[in-house]
């Protein structure tokens, strides 16, 4: 797969938060950490961005929500789990295609190398 720049800037920040906190910690402490990153690199996000679903015609308001929402093209689901299972890959799988984007990242910071808890995905 190829690597786009901006997918690339996201990891860079991530790496930085990982670097700083080490594994262990929430992922709403990630969240924060890493919006903070972002910010300081200039990369435009919003986070717990309200992902509405579409059912036959209907806006269901069901609590979607995305935990980063970069840029309005990526959207980046973080966890802090021990091992990252199939439903995690089907959520935002799922997230991106309702969203309507073709890029999309899984950081599992609950990892002594952050490089093996990030999963790249494309639609």
């Amino acid at each position: 797969m190829e690597k786009d720049p901006l997918t690339g800037k996201v990891i860079g920040c991530a790496i930085e938060v990982h670097r700083h906190l080490g594994p262990g910690l929430l992922e709403s402490t990630y969240k924060h950490c890493l919006s903070r990153e972002l910010s300081l690199a200039g990369i435009r996000h919003e986070m717990e961005y309200p992902l509405p679903v579409i059912y036959k015609e209907m806006r269901v308001d069901c609590g979607c929500r995305l935990d980063l929402w970069i840029e309005n093209q990526l959207i980046v689901e973080l966890k802090s789990v021990s091992a990252i299972h199939d439903i995690h890959k089907a959520q935002i799988l799922t997230y991106m295609k309702l969203a309507g984007v073709s890029r999309g990242l899984s950081i599992n910071f609950n990892v002594k190398i952050l490089k093996e808890g990030i999963t790249r995905f494309v639609l």
